[in-house]
């Protein structure tokens, strides 16, 4: 199998666990991972966050690890790129804001390329009107969002994930293990044991 090179959506705020989980698994099977933050430049750090479920109506949020960016957003081409990733927290809420960012993410829906999503990263999703028809998970706040940009909002367990043509989505970071097999699968990644 030939490695995929992979974009990889982030911003300060991200969810911590959302964002080095998948940059390290995705590379640590072979894949080239370009994790891009708009205003910001290689070697440029983002702060994360730790959300964490402790009982509260939401979740908590602790600071987390600064993530150091390995490529420049301003030099991103979507079309040197097999996928996209995206991570949750609230980045993409602001991220959603940026119109090259809601465009990068059309050019890959367009192209029917492998799009991961997580948390809230369905919120790019829903701002790029890229989800209509689809059966999207994302955190249960963002439900709402799924439904008004005509996707359909899977209420799924926290660790479980759902694919739907080339979007794979989940609620949170307890659903690494799915998420990132069903993206592995879509991408045509073989581990073998």
């Amino acid at each position: 199998m030939a490695a995929k090179k992979i974009l990889f959506l982030t911003g300060d705020f991200a969810e911590d666990y959302e964002t080095m989980v998948p940059f390290q698994a995705l590379q640590a099977v072979g894949h080239v991972v370009d994790a891009v933050c708009p205003n910001k430049k290689a070697g440029e750090r983002i702060k994360t966050a730790i959300h964490d479920f402790e009982g509260d109506q939401t979740y908590t949020e602790k600071p987390g690890h600064h993530f150091t960016l390995n490529a420049s957003f301003d030099d991103v081409d979507p079309r040197q790129y097999d996928a996209l990733a995206i991570a949750g927290g609230r980045a993409p809420e602001y991220l959603r804001l940026n119109p090259k960012v809601i465009d990068v993410v059309r050019q890959f829906a367009e192209a029917g390329k492998p799009i991961a999503a997580i948390c809230h990263a369905a919120q790019l999703l829903a701002a790029a009107d890229v989800i209509r028809g689809k059966r999207i998970s994302a955190y249960p706040a963002c439900a709402p969002e799924v439904k008004l940009a005509g996707g359909e909002y899977a209420d799924i367990p926290v660790d479980a994930a759902i694919t739907d043509a080339n979007f794979v989505t989940a609620p949170a970071w307890p659903a690494h293990p799915e998420w990132l097999s069903q993206f592995l699968v879509l991408l045509g990644t073989r581990i073998e044991h």
